[in-house]
């Protein structure tokens, strides 16, 4: 029969080195709140060695705003009865570092019986990165509402200011001539001529909306004379030189064309709403794993570290639309040297050509 103090020497053994190799903070406190076990993951997580904790006061690892209540907390758990549970509920708990950073933990406390009095024992995870993926899908997910806003309005804007407005005046008209026809034909004439100009102007502008929306020269011949077509009519519109350098068979698969696309004809937009610039230049070229696309003017530029104006939302479209695909986009500036746009979109087997 196996000697019982060998045994429980080997058990102690075991469950010594399961603590010292887990990946989780584990301390364990008595009935006073001292900590008398701490193991090396705590060390790692929390920066302070066994040596430097032991028999020393929990508050020690707890933010001091939380220490007057957190020991009322133990107490009532370990009047429960209840063998182990989470803590906090669904809400994450803090920590605090040895140099004083506070950081969240997600923990779970359980208390045993012992012949020396209730021991607790709390298992803890830092959950800092965790968190902060949080915070910035919350960030990204405001971000976009307020580009999708943004572009609702535009649309709006642009629908009030053109087309309702045109319509109007062909309305009036209209009733102008049911009115004077056969009294003014000379002028009704001439009325018709310039009824004809504003649904010109009306038609021209629908399929510029249609176009912003939805381009259908994207579907029907593909990415490169879409952004071709892009570069063409910024420099009509704007009286720019503007410049292509780009892959001409280079071809990709949705939602890349369409993602592609919409960053250069941001870029462009933002170029001609606020760089003042005299030449653009857009590259389109394949790269390994993915594609690189570079918008860069040689206009006024700005600060990149400055606050962005209330409702200044370009850049933040830009990059919704690259994060979107896990990609990348990077703003390079300064005032009075002009502003470059570097874009880096993943693109797998199968999804480019």
């Amino acid at each position: 029969m196996p000697n019982s103090s060998i045994t429980e020497h080997n058990a102690a053994a075991r469950l010594a080195g399961l603590l010292e190799s887990a990946m989780d903070a584990i301390i364990t406190v008595d009935e006073a709140q001292r900590i008398v076990m701490y193991n090396r993951a705590a060390e790692r997580i929390f920066g302070w060695a066994f040596a430097d904790v032991k028999d020393k006061p929990l508050d020690l690892l707890i933010p001091a705003r939380f220490r007057p209540h957190h020991g009322e907390h133990v107490r009532r758990f370990g009047e429960t009865g209840v063998t182990s549970r989470r803590m906090s509920g669904s809400t994450v708990v803090f920590g605090l570092r040895r140099g004083g950073e506070e950081f969240p933990v997600d923990a779970s406390i359980s208390q045993l019986d012992t012949p020396e009095g209730k021991l607790y024992t709390v298992i803890l995870r830092d959950v800092t990165e965790r968190v902060r993926a949080q915070e910035d899908l919350a960030a990204f997910a405001k971000q976009s509402s307020a580009v999708r806003e943004q572009e609702k309005s535009r649309v709006a804007r642009e629908l009030h200011d053109e087309l309702a407005q045109s319509l109007t005046a062909i309305k009036m008209d209209t009733i102008w001539l049911k009115d004077n026809l056969r009294a003014e034909p000379d002028a009704a004439a001439a009325k018709v001529q310039e009824m004809l100009r504003m649904i010109d102007g009306a038609v021209a502008s629908t399929r510029r909306i249609a176009a912003d929306l939805r381009p259908l020269v994207l579907d029907d011949l593909g990415l490169m004379p879409a952004i071709d077509w892009l570069v063409q009519n910024f420099r009509q519109r704007h009286g720019i030189e503007c410049r292509l350098e780009a892959d001409e068979d280079l071809e990709l698969a949705e939602p890349y064309a369409t993602a592609v696309f919409r960053i250069v004809q941001e870029s462009l937009a933002n170029v001609a709403k606020h760089a003042q610039a005299r030449r653009v230049t857009v590259s389109v070229m394949p790269v390994e794993r993915g594609l690189r696309l570079v918008v860069q003017d040689d206009g006024a530029g700005f600060d990149t570290g400055a606050a962005r104006k209330p409702g200044s939302l370009g850049l933040a479209g830009l990059r919704e639309r690259a994060q979107l695909l896990k990609g990348t986009v990077a703003v390079q500036s300064r005032p009075g040297q002009g502003t470059t746009v570097e874009a880096f979109i993943p693109v797998g087997e199968g999804e480019g050509a």
